[in-house]
């Protein structure tokens, strides 16, 4: 269905003027006091009796013999054109049955959703046309599934977008490193993101309740300023006065777009319900997930070396291993103190030879600085020895320290595992609660 009508050469300059000052009249809740002048060079153009007939409507007079003109010219564009024109004009309740259908025509998955299409959608969608205009865009699009071509996971993220990277649960708090680990993080983030799609579909049918059924466009009030800009759009172009239409989105885009947080409530409810049975499905699939059981052992670093950790207990073996290898690194390897050898053996030599000869005071005094140097060097490497053997004794400490609270942890997250599983099959309960609930039609 296209709107595109500047290539019309039946459409002279004064109908373009008074459409476009018409319209700016709807848009600005402006009284309607501009009587239609006679085009009868344009009588070949739908839009000629389409306008009259709309401000006979308007007015609240009998528009049948333009609706039968306009209509026998162009019946879809006829049918846009009202329906929008109406809806903007807070007029909506005034349409036939009928001219939704006509002007809506058909929908395909595999096709494009028209301009014209969208704009129908959202004037619906926000009650321009009171239950019955939104009940025929919710048959629309019930008559289609839900595109299949789209992952659920982007159905999913869509409603949840602002996925954290990690989420830590309370009994891992003083071991992140083992949040990190799949086998526990996996239950974890998909319990997380049960809570908040959850959390966005009560948003998405609590706003709407918020409203208390006073939507947009309703009782007779006019839409200065939509927040989606397409009816006036669609009506601008379908009038020849706009510029180039913007590219079509899939079916799938809008309602993608539709279900992000920050897009209308209206159209954001038509959308879960489109995708509600894509929702569900992964809903349970998430409650799967977070009711695995924990793993019977996990691996993890501690102080730089991996540890098996055990419901009973940190795996001998590997605790054993690291704290060798951190024997074996924590204490170099530094030979035997030769030049203190050496230094202790001239302070002997310097000694004997002070005794059998008579340079006696020189040589004592060297033999006591070699004798000090000597034993000073054999100190401090003692002293070394001792700070190594030290390190060594607090890293193995520390090891079974961390290694036992790990597994206190552990224990903690198993016992968290079970009311994480109860608290999702709860939300999904909740959840599916929502989804039954649906689009009211008021």
């Amino acid at each position: 269905m296209s709107t595109d009508l500047t290539a019309s050469s039946h459409v002279g300059t004064e109908l373009h003027r008074y459409a476009e000052a018409l319209l700016a009249n709807l848009a600005a809740d402006a009284a309607l006091s501009m009587t239609p002048p006679r085009f009868p060079d344009t009588t070949d153009h739908w839009l000629a009796p389409a306008v009259e007939a709309l401000v006979l409507l308007m007015r609240g007079e009998d528009a049948l013999e333009p609706l039968g003109r306009a209509a026998q010219l162009d019946g879809q564009r006829t049918a846009l054109f009202l329906c929008l024109a109406l809806a903007v004009s807070g007029q909506g309740d005034q349409i036939h049955a009928s001219w939704l259908g006509i002007a809506f025509g058909e929908m395909a998955v595999d096709r494009p959703v028209t301009h014209g299409q969208r704009a129908l959608w959202l004037a619906a969608a926000r009650g321009a046309y009171g239950p019955a205009g939104k009940i025929f865009v919710l048959r629309k699009l019930d008559a289609m599934a839900a595109p299949s071509e789209v992952e659920p996971d982007r159905w999913v993220s869509a409603l949840t977008p602002h996925e954290p990277s990690m989420v830590v649960p309370p009994s891992l708090v003083d071991f992140p490193e083992l949040a990190e680990l799949p086998e526990l993080a996996e239950p974890v983030q998909a319990a997380d993101q049960l809570t908040r799609l959850l959390g966005r579909c009560i948003e998405i049918t609590s706003t709407r309740e918020g409203t208390g059924g006073k939507l947009a466009n309703r009782a007779s009030r006019p839409a200065a300023v939509w927040t989606e800009g397409e009816p006036l759009t669609v009506l601008r172009h379908l009038i020849g006065s706009g510029g180039p239409e913007g590219p079509m989105n899939s079916l799938a885009g809008h309602l993608l777009g539709d279900l992000q947080p920050g897009s209308d409530p209206h159209l954001a409810a038509i959308a879960l319900h489109m995708a509600a049975p894509i929702v569900r499905t992964a809903a349970e699939r998430l409650v799967q997930a977070t009711q695995v059981d924990p793993p019977q052992s996990v691996t993890m670093p501690l102080l730089g070396h991996r540890v098996v950790l055990r419901p009973e207990g940190p795996d001998a073996e590997s605790l054993a291993a690291a704290e060798k290898r951190i024997t074996v690194e924590g204490v170099p390897v530094r030979g035997r103190p030769w030049p203190a050898y050496a230094l202790l053996a001239l302070g002997v030599a310097a000694l004997v030879a002070a005794l059998v000869t008579p340079v006696t005071l020189p040589l004592t005094a060297l033999a006591v600085a070699l004798l000090a140097a000597g034993g000073h060097q054999l100190w401090r490497r003692r002293r070394r020895e001792q700070a190594d053997a030290e390190y060594v004794t607090a890293q193995v400490s520390e090891l079974r320290e961390l290694a036992e609270g790990a597994v206190w942890a552990l224990h903690e997250y198993a016992r968290e595992s079970e009311k994480r599983a109860q608290t999702a099959t709860s939300d999904l309960a909740e959840l599916v609660r929502v989804l039954r609930r649906g689009p009211r039609a008021g």
